[in-house]
C-alpha cells in the first residue's frame, strides 16, 4: 500500500508543481505517446536482449515485492524456532525418528505444522540437508557452517537478479531519454523554416524525451530497484537464522540454548520476544 501511495505522490508533487507554475500539459500530453514508444520499447529491448526467459520472469515476479514487501514476517521466525526446536529434540532423543521427517517433509507432522514454512523448499531443503548431514556423521561445526554459507550465498545472489536488472534499467533509461530527445531535436532541424511559435513546441516535445528518461529512471525505475533489493535482504535473515540455530546444534548446544542463539542473531524489528518464544515453545513440548 505504501508503494502505491508513493508513486501517486510522486505523479502529483511534480506534473501537480508543474501546472500550478504555469506549464502546460498538452505539449507533455501530445509528444508522450511517440516519446514513451522510443524510450520504453527501447528499454524494453534492452532488458530483453541482456536477461535470459528465467531472469525476465524473475524480475517480473520481484517488481510485486515492491507491493508487498518481505515474504517473512515476525510470526514467521516464531514458527521457524520453534519448527527447528522440535527437530533438533526428536534429533536428540531418537535419531531413527527424525529421518521420517527430514527424508519425507511433505508428509511430515512437524513441518506440517507450518504450512508457511513447508511452502518453502529452499528453506526446508536448508533444514533437512543439514539435519541429514549430521545423521551421517558429517558433524564438523566449521565445515557445514562454510557450506551453508556459500549455499546461503548463493542463494542470495539468485534472488538479487531482480534488482540488478532492474537498476541496470534505471541507468539506461536516461539515455534512452537523450536519444529520444535528439532524434525530436532533427525532426525540428528539419523544419527549420517554420514560425518560432512551431518551433517552439516541436523543441518542447523533444524535451519531453530528456524528462520521460530521467523521470522513469529515478523516479520509478531506481525505486523499484531499491525497494526489491531491502526485500530480498530482509529475507535473507530467515535463512541465515537456520544457519545459525543448526551449526548451533552442531555444537551439541542444548535445543533451547540452540533457539536463543539464532533467537538473539536475528534483528530486533523482527526478533521473536523472550517471553513470546517460550509459551511458543512449551506449546510445542506439550504437543510431543
Amino acid at each position: 500500500m505504501i508503494g502505491i501511495f508513493g508513486i501517486i505522490l510522486i505523479f502529483a508533487m511534480v506534473f501537480g508543481g508543474y501546472m500550478l507554475a504555469g506549464g502546460k500539459l498538452a505539449i507533455i500530453l501530445k509528444a508522450l505517446p511517440f516519446e514513451m514508444m522510443m524510450i520504453g520499447g527501447a528499454a524494453v529491448g534492452t532488458f530483453l536482449i541482456s536477461n535470459d526467459m528465467g531472469g525476465i520472469k524473475h524480475t517480473m515476479k520481484d517488481v510485486g515485492k515492491v507491493f508487498k514487501g518481505p515474504k517473512w514476517m515476525p510470526d514467521d521466525y516464531r514458527d521457524l524456532l520453534c519448527l527447528l526446536f522440535a527437530l533438533i529434540r526428536i534429533a536428540r532423543a531418537n535419531p531413527v525418528e527424525v529421518e521420517q521427517h527430514i527424508e519425507d517433509p511433505e508428509n511430515s507432522s512437524v513441518f506440517g505444522a507450518y504450512p508457511k514454512i513447508l511452502a518453502d523448499k529452499e528453506a526446508v531443503n536448508l533444514i533437512c540437508d543439514t539435519m541429514r548431514s549430521a545423521s551421517m556423521n558429517y558433524d564438523d561445526p566449521h565445515q557445514v557452517e562454510e557450506v551453508l554459507e556459500k549455499r546461503i550465498e548463493a542463494n542470495h545472489h539468485h534472488a538479487m537478479h531482480g534488482s540488478h536488472a532492474l537498476q541496470t534499467l534505471a541507468d539506461g533509461l536516461p539515455a534512452l531519454g537523450i536519444v529520444a530527445a535528439v532524434l525530436g531535436v532533427i525532426k525540428t532541424m528539419g523544419s527549420i523554416d517554420q514560425p518560432p511559435e512551431v518551433l517552439g513546441k516541436m523543441i518542447g516535445g523533444a524535451l519531453v524525451g530528456t524528462f520521460l528518461g530521467i523521470f522513469l529512471a529515478y523516479c520509478l525505475a531506481a525505486p523499484f530497484a531499491g525497494k526489491v533489493k531491502a526485500v530480498v535482504e530482509e529475507d535473507s535473515h530467515f535463512y541465515q537464522l537456520i544457519r545459525e540455530v543448526l551449526v548451533a546444534n552442531l555444537h551439541n548446544h542444548a535445543a533451547a540454548i540452540c533457539i536463543e542463539v539464532g533467537r538473539q542473531n536475528t534483528p530486533s524489528h523482527i526478533r521473536p520476544g523472550f517471553s513470546e518464544l517460550e509459551e511458543a515453545l512449551k506449546s510445542v513440548k506439550d504437543a510431543a
